[in-house]
């Protein structure tokens, strides 16, 4: 049994989430279903990703109490005004059919169409709206996701309050050390989306032989890295026995796979965040 993580602010997060990117709905409400009944309490949604509604109705079909499920969503990352972010997170309320989300990021800290601009005073005013929605019980939790630290230590200046969580991209190959040392140094739990890095690295030939070393999957390796590493991981999948595989990882690797893993920059994907 995984041991939960817990955010500075006492938030108990399940140890490993399903992420639902790219996940058409139809897909998407069969894995949740599927995650749910093998024991993930921990599902990752957002408002950008167009299935909130069939997470939510997966949930409820499950038959497992609200309060059992930890529910992550996000908001646009174009939001960034009051209004603006009130609204979104009551219409991703609505499509979850839920009353309240465990934790809610601001997807960005800048536009997706407009990557690398200047948000500051934007994230500033969303992030001050979030913390007033937490205390109106809307969110028990709230986080940013892709902000590096000088995306970060605004919103504390401004308001005091650090984000409990940092949702950034990490797998092996491609860690984000600075940003990762950073949230960790500072009590912010970092979630590793794309651990697997989207299918990318599943057929690389030193993993798969590190991996049978533990007679576990490649997928199994990726994410016992990640817990290893202190971050969260969200691997994403609509086959069934993906999504069970993908939550028994039971065994803990040794330091000297984790230095060779350590070493192993840029075997995935790259794909820079900003201009």
């Amino acid at each position: 049994m995984l041991k939960d993580f817990v955010t500075y602010d006492g938030v108990s997060v399940p140890a490993v989430g399903l992420g639902t990117w790219q996940s058409a709905p139809a897909d998407c409400y069969n894995a949740v279903r599927w995650a749910l009944d093998a024991g993930y309490r921990h599902i990752d949604t957002a408002h950008a990703y167009g299935n909130e509604a069939d997470v939510g109705r997966a949930v409820r079909d499950s038959g497992i109490p609200r309060e059992q499920v930890f529910i992550t969503t996000k908001l646009p990352s174009h939001i960034k005004d009051e209004k603006g972010t009130e609204r979104h997170l009551t219409e991703s309320l609505r499509n979850l059919g839920m009353d309240y989300v465990d934790l809610y990021l601001i997807h960005a800290p800048w536009p997706w169409s407009e990557i690398g601009k200047d948000c500051t005073e934007g994230n500033i005013v969303a992030w001050r709206t979030m913390l007033d929605l937490q205390i109106r019980g809307f969110i028990r939790c709230c986080g940013v996701s892709n902000f590096l630290p000088t995306d970060i230590k605004p919103l504390l200046e401004a308001t005091g309050t650090m984000p409990a969580v940092n949702q950034i991209r990490y797998f092996i190959g491609n860690t984000q050390r600075e940003t990762t040392f950073y949230c960790q140094e500072n009590g912010i739990l970092v979630e590793a989306y794309s651990p697997l890095a989207t299918g990318n690295i599943l057929d690389n030939d030193v993993l798969a032989e590190i991996a049978a070393r533990y007679n576990a999957s490649v997928a199994q390796l990726c994410i016992a890295y990640c817990l290893h590493k202190g971050t969260l991981p969200l691997p994403k999948s609509v086959n069934k026995a993906r999504i069970e595989q993908n939550l028994a990882v039971d065994f803990a690797l040794s330091e000297s796979d984790v230095a060779l893993l350590d070493g192993m920059d840029g075997i995935g994907p790259f794909r820079k965040l900003r201009s």
